[in-house]
């Protein structure tokens, strides 16, 4: 399969901290084996839901939260179970953040939509997108990590890291060269979130479905891969061979950005996410009637 593949426009790397928050009630959802925090905007628009990196909470969205609750999206954020708000994991019963996914979204009454994921967020919406495709509007996989487990793609993307690497600063693994040069206080800021991110035990959940590329080539639901040609992570190289499985992707690579994306080059994200999203619209309610 040979996925639609361009490049983004160069990202401004900007200097200016988030900008004001649009209004968003916040809260708490018990699902089988805890508790889990969540933001949401509210309103009638198609559903946007955030999927948070390894690194991150649901606190990570300031660039996208007011940008496409103004575009008119409702906009759902959450923690995963050991990061920010919620609590967790239990190795009594740790269950599948995936699972826990779809109980959040039930309990707060989403039908159909879009689901927006960034690095390890990746693997979990691969594994949701698995178990309930027709519950997706579209798929956006941005700098993910998605979770293939086919032993020639394990021993490719763990090559590409040396060993050590785990052990480095996380804004070195994490944020490009050309954001921490031009922005040292941006990367102060995500630094800040990181660091409060972890709250709790977040080791332990698994998938519901062996993500395999043969699995993916049964995927139809539209989805946008992004990722940054400075990705330590997810290189183009990795990203594309997601790209070629799954059937009528898109796959854009923007310039000089590192694995946060949605952080270093908000304007470059949102106005792609925003563009395909758009394309792939519900037109119809996304939340579910009794």
């Amino acid at each position: 399969m040979s996925p639609d593949e361009r490049r983004a426009p160069p990202p401004a790397f900007t200097r200016a901290p988030p900008p004001e928050q649009a209004p968003a009630r916040t809260g708490h959802v018990t699902i089988r084996g805890g508790k889990l925090f969540y933001w949401d905007t509210g309103g009638e628009g198609d559903v946007v839901v955030l999927n948070h990196p390894a690194t991150g909470s649901a606190h990570m969205w300031p660039y996208q939260q007011p940008v496409f609750a103004s575009a008119g999206y409702r906009v759902i954020g959450w923690s995963r179970r050991g990061h920010l708000g919620s609590d967790p994991v239990d190795p009594a019963n740790p269950g599948s953040a995936s699972t826990d996914l779809a109980d959040l979204l039930d309990a707060l009454g989403v039908g159909r939509f879009h689901l927006v994921a960034s690095a390890a967020g990746g693997a979990i919406s691969v594994d949701f997108a698995l178990s309930h495709p027709e519950r997706l509007l579209s798929l956006c996989l941005t700098s993910c990590v998605g979770g293939a487990q086919d032993p020639d793609y394990i021993r490719l993307s763990t090559g590409v890291r040396p060993p050590g690497f785990d052990d480095l600063p996380s804004e070195f693994r994490e944020v490009g060269p050309s954001y921490r040069a031009l922005d040292p206080e941006g990367v102060a800021r995500w630094l800040a979130l990181e660091h409060a991110a972890g709250t709790g035990l977040r080791t332990g959940q698994k998938p519901v479905n062996r993500i395999t590329f043969a699995a993916l080539e049964n995927l139809h639901v539209p989805t946008l891969l992004m990722t940054g040609d400075a990705d330590l992570w997810m290189p183009p190289p990795l990203m594309r061979l997601y790209a070629q499985r799954i059937p009528g992707s898109e796959f854009i690579i923007a310039p000089e950005c590192g694995h946060a994306l949605y952080w270093e080059a908000p304007e470059v994200f949102n106005a792609c996410v925003l563009e395909f999203i758009g394309r792939n619209g519900g037109g119809e309610k996304s939340t579910l009637t009794s």
